[in-house]
């Protein structure tokens, strides 16, 4: 740790300022003009997931332009590292689309609203996460035949949020930029009626998803006692011979990964059975496994490995990232990429989060169903859908707030208009584009 004194805040907004000079604001609107191969990419990735479920991944990313859009993150990577950038790096989600924000329970067991998924977690320019937010607000709206009026008003308004919520946290102490969370309990009350309804629904199903209703679930018990997964393929099967086996002997590096109060409350379980799941729509042939742990009184707890490949914003973007990473990820493997991006994204992490290393990839262990749910966006009325694009905009903001160069952002942006018009222009555009690409999938 430096003894230096940071650059203040002011210094920092000068020099955002600075960067309008090389990166002008209205160049953010414009799209890449190299050669693209969007079906070269997703080939690529299908050769190195599991063999037999890759039609599964097509067919899930077939169902819709939406979820062709959710499955085409490292599309969108390789096109934005052809577009005009910003140059500001922040801590970054990788795949912030409407639907990886949602609900999950803090270790308070308090329901909290924040970014959900991790696996792509990097550094980044800014406004590649929001212009992935706003592009699936933009896909999300049309998907639905929503009104092209609301459509704009969801994407002007989460701007405007994102602007504004940055702005505050960036002017705050980093202490209280990393405190601040968003309990359900406490903004929930800031919505208006319909939008409170669709949370109230939205809450009422994720309380149910809890690992001990999983178990119910998932899980038999056999005449010894102990319990083991129900076999319903494709989504849930018998891991791949010797899996078992290096997850009962890999467990032990996860352990080292958390802290030790943590440790010592795994001890109190055994691993009784292993399951191969799948999840998601991009994720799908990626290795995922579930964990089941139970102890002597029939109290179980379902961990889920999952594997953490190069960041999409590596691979595709380009993006150079900071030594610390770097070293980290070459000590650690991929798998503590994303634990590490997480916690510093997230406001409330899980506090089981951990990962390891096999001989077939790197891993993060999270727990499995604890009160995590979302809201559908497909289902929301006109007012509800911009507030929830709002929300999505100011959880974001606050993620990108950790970062050091929050000050930058916000003196880059100014006002606001300038970027308003332009990440509104890049976001409709690429919605256009990625139409495109799903019709030339569904002829491939």
């Amino acid at each position: 740790m430096s003894t230096d004194l940071p650059a203040s805040r002011a210094q920092r907004h000068a020099q955002g300022r600075r960067a309008r000079d090389t990166a002008p604001r209205s160049s953010l609107g414009r799209l890449g003009d190299e050669a693209r191969d969007p079906l070269g990419i997703l080939t690529a990735q299908n050769a190195t997931r599991v063999t037999e479920l890759v039609p599964l991944r097509v067919e899930r990313m077939s169902a819709s332009p939406f979820t062709f859009y959710r499955g085409t993150a490292a599309l969108m990577a390789a096109d934005l590292a052809t577009s005009p950038s910003s140059g500001i790096l922040v801590a970054s989600c990788g795949d912030a689309h409407v639907s990886n924000f949602g609900f999950y329970a803090s270790p308070e067991r308090e329901l909290v609203f924040d970014l959900n998924d991790f696996d792509e977690a990097a550094w980044a320019p800014w406004e590649w996460d929001l212009k992935r937010l706003l592009t699936s607000i933009v896909i999300g709206g049309r998907a639905t035949q929503r009104d092209e009026s609301a459509v704009e008003r969801a994407c002007r308004t989460a701007i405007a949020v994102y602007v504004r919520a940055l702005r505050a946290a960036s002017e705050a102490s980093p202490t209280e930029r990393y405190f601040a969370h968003f309990a359900v309990s406490t903004t929930r009350e800031l919505l208006d009626k319909a939008s409170r309804k669709a949370i109230a629904k939205a809450v009422k199903q994720a309380e149910r998803r809890t690992s001990e209703r999983a178990v119910l679930r998932l899980t038999e018990q056999d005449e010894t006692g102990r319990r083991r997964f129900l076999a319903t393929p494709p989504t849930m099967d018998a891991p791949e011979p010797g899996v078992r086996e290096s997850v009962l002997e890999r467990f032990a590096s996860f352990l080292s990964s958390v802290p030790p109060d943590i440790a010592l409350l795994f001890d109190q379980y055994a691993i009784t059975d292993v399951a191969r799941r799948v999840v998601g729509v991009g994720s799908v042939g990626t290795r995922c496994y579930l964990v089941l742990l139970q102890d002597g009184d029939d109290n179980t707890l379902l961990m889920q490995p999952k594997e953490a490949g190069r960041s999409v914003l590596v691979e595709h973007g380009g993006i150079e990232q900071p030594a610390v990473l770097r070293e980290l990820i070459e000590r650690r493997g991929e798998g503590a990429r994303v634990v590490a991006l997480q916690h510093v994204l997230q406001a409330l992490s899980d506090p089981f989060l951990g990962s390891l290393q096999s001989p077939n990839g790197d891993y993060y262990v999270r727990q499995f169903h604890d009160m995590k749910g979302g809201i559908d966006v497909e289902e929301l009325d006109d007012g509800p859908f911009v507030s929830y694009a709002q929300a999505c905009a100011a959880v974001l903001a606050r993620a990108h707030s950790q970062s050091p160069t929050a000050a930058e952002v916000t003196g880059y942006i100014g006002r606001g208009r300038a970027v308003t018009d332009a990440l509104l222009a890049w976001s409709y555009a690429y919605a256009d584009v990625s139409l495109a690409d799903y019709r030339a999938f569904l002829e491939s």
